[in-house]
């Protein structure tokens, strides 16, 4: 029998076999009466006029709820006039049919409002074997039933069909197959884990929209000289595990499932690691949503990470509080602990975008535009994106916002990406292209500032492939345009270069607490500042490899800090980068 749990306008529910495939199974579930006894209180607490249909007197008792759930259980086959003679106990509920249509379109519209997932957990390969054919049976399945439930009660009561018929999603917005799986941890602090449930198939019914406790991310992510794991108590039912693959590393992600709306987000993000992926260590694990230990304490830095240089693992965790309810602290604690491990390696992680440009019959040149969050790097890849012309065959997505540099044999420079999707500012989003993709996204407070988006932009296969770097810039959105600051202002040292790259200024857009003109270490909070030295010697030893291998360094100016620009601004770098390339086409 499925199992559920509901909490904080969320519903789960586990499953392991088939799900109720009638509307008479569905109104006779113990959940359908748990969600529906809910409904009565939210009426009640808003002292509802919905509440009549039980007769003058609001006050609803458990018989009378007990005896509505009878009556729907005829109802959806019968009429209602049919349902009053056959039920007379329940004719109460008939006196005004318009007041009871009403009442079931608004249970409809509550149980459409929960955020609803459906985890079916795989016993062996049971459901791994066909995932489509998992879903079709469970999470579709639920879906029609409840949307039929809904349509046959309306017309059983109305005596009518609705002339327009709307296919809403009305079962789970999300739904995974989910199994316990034999990590080979280190040793037993790691292989607790084991017996969380780790993600295999995800299905998501976008659009979808989110709406967290907060929509800002602030301070630092901190190293600390101890494994955060050893003390984490888990209740494996309270933990769902996301193997997202970071580029070309494997982080297990696992969150606490009160968070289930911004872990299975990840999935319009990273790519979803499987199979054989999962048979060696990973090179990361992050639990997001751990016990607090207490109150927070003031000055306490809670969001920390630990490398555990024995076991050539790095951890991170991150308590289960409402300040921490913000899908950036999901994101940037998993691309820094990319970065560490990237500087460990011996590349150099930027935070940026990178696109490969594709010229019909003139070559092709990939461009990585570094810079802090609100800079304009996505939003000028987007205007880019708008702008291709005949000229322009293609673009190739490698990073949205962090990647990594290494260098070849040959001495090239050569870039990867971390992710497959975008965690962008909904308003920076050239309006075209949000509408176009408006039905992939996952939306998130979208009513306030820093609306964010998360939807995928390119393919797991560019993000790792590997492009040799043409172009290097520096995005600055503070800066007019004009005589004396071009859209492009080229370095002629790496000494000139690594003064602007190092000081990481951009005028802050709202996406942190912070505001007006900053300044961070590359660009990069999430370097993180522990391994400056690294970082440092990193760059020195890339940025020589710029000038060495004749790459174009420089500034490329977004103004999308510039008030009244923030459309404009990228679409003048874009066309710059474009004309830039064009006329080194040319040469």
């Amino acid at each position: 029998m499925p199992t559920y749990k509901i909490f904080d306008g969320k519903v789960i529910l586990r499953i392991r076999n088939t799900i109720c495939d009638t509307p008479e199974e569905l109104l006779s579930t113990r959940i359908f009466h748990d969600v529906f006894k809910r409904y009565i209180e939210s009426l009640t607490k808003s002292n509802s006029k919905l509440l009549r249909v039980f007769g003058p007197d609001k006050h609803v008792t458990e018989a009378q709820i007990d005896l509505i759930i009878d009556m729907l259980k005829l109802l959806v086959k019968l009429p209602a006039d049919v349902v009053r003679k056959v039920s007379t106990e329940s004719a109460v509920f008939f006196e005004d049919k318009a007041l009871l249509n009403d009442f079931v379109e608004q249970f409809y519209n509550y149980w459409r409002s929960l955020h609803r997932l459906v985890v079916c957990e795989s016993i062996g390969d049971r459901f791994d074997q066909r995932p489509y054919r998992t879903f079709n049976d469970t999470v579709e399945t639920l879906m029609h039933v409840v949307r039929s439930t809904y349509r046959d009660l309306q017309e059983n009561i109305t005596g009518a069909h609705p002339n327009i018929y709307r296919q809403v999603s009305a079962g789970a917005e999300i739904a995974a197959i989910a199994r316990p799986l034999p990590i080979p941890y280190p040793n037993t602090v790691y292989r607790k884990l084991n017996n969380i449930s780790v993600t295999t198939q995800v299905l998501i019914y976008p659009p979808m929209i989110f709406e967290t406790p907060m929509n800002k991310r602030s301070g630092v992510f901190q190293k600390v000289d101890y494994n955060p794991l050893e003390n984490v108590q888990i209740d494996p039912k309270e933990w769902m595990c996301y193997p997202a693959k970071v580029g070309e590393l494997l982080i297990l992600v696992y969150f606490s499932v009160r968070f289930f709306e911004l872990g299975f987000s990840l999935s319009n993000l990273f790519e979803l690691a499987n199979g054989s992926e999962l048979d060696r260590q990973p090179d990361a694990v992050y639990m997001y949503g751990v016990p607090p230990a207490g109150p927070h304490e003031k000055g306490v830095n809670e969001t920390i990470f630990f490398d555990d240089t024995e076991n050539n693992l790095m951890v991170a965790t991150i308590p289960f509080r409402d300040e921490y309810a913000y899908f950036g602290y999901l994101k940037k604690m998993i691309l820094t602990l990319h970065n560490i491990i990237m500087l460990k390696r011996g590349r150099f992680p930027y935070h940026g975008a990178m696109f490969h440009l594709v010229l019909r019959d003139k070559g092709a040149a990939t461009f990585l535009v570094m810079g802090d969050s609100g800079a304009g790097k996505s939003e000028t890849l987007e205007a880019m994106r708008q702008m291709i012309r005949d000229e322009v065959e293609e673009i190739v997505i490698i990073a949205d916002d962090m990647g990594s540099l290494d260098i070849d044999e040959q001495g090239r420079v050569i870039g990867y990406g971390t992710e497959m999707g975008a965690f962008v500012r909904l308003d920076d989003l050239q309006s075209g292209y949000a509408f176009g993709q408006i039905d992939r996204t996952i939306i998130m407070n979208p009513d306030q500032v820093n609306a964010r988006v998360v939807l995928p932009v390119t393919k797991y296969a560019e993000v790792v492939r590997g492009y040799p770097v043409d172009f290097v810039l520096y995005a600055n959105n503070y800066d007019v345009v004009d005589e004396g600051h071009p859209v492009i202002r080229t370095f002629a040292s790496a000494e000139e270069a690594l003064d602007v790259f190092r000081a990481g200024a951009v005028m802050s857009k709202g996406t942190t607490t912070t505001t007006g003109l900053v300044n961070s270490y590359f660009a990069n909070i999430f370097g993180p500042p522990e391994y400056v030295p690294e970082q440092e010697a990193a760059a020195k030893r890339f940025f020589k490899a710029f000038f060495d291998q004749g790459l174009l360094v420089g500034e490329l100016r977004t103004q999308l800090g510039v008030s009244g620009m923030e459309h404009a601004g990228p679409e003048v770098a874009a066309q710059a980068l474009l004309d830039v390339i064009l006329q080194r086409a040319r040469q």
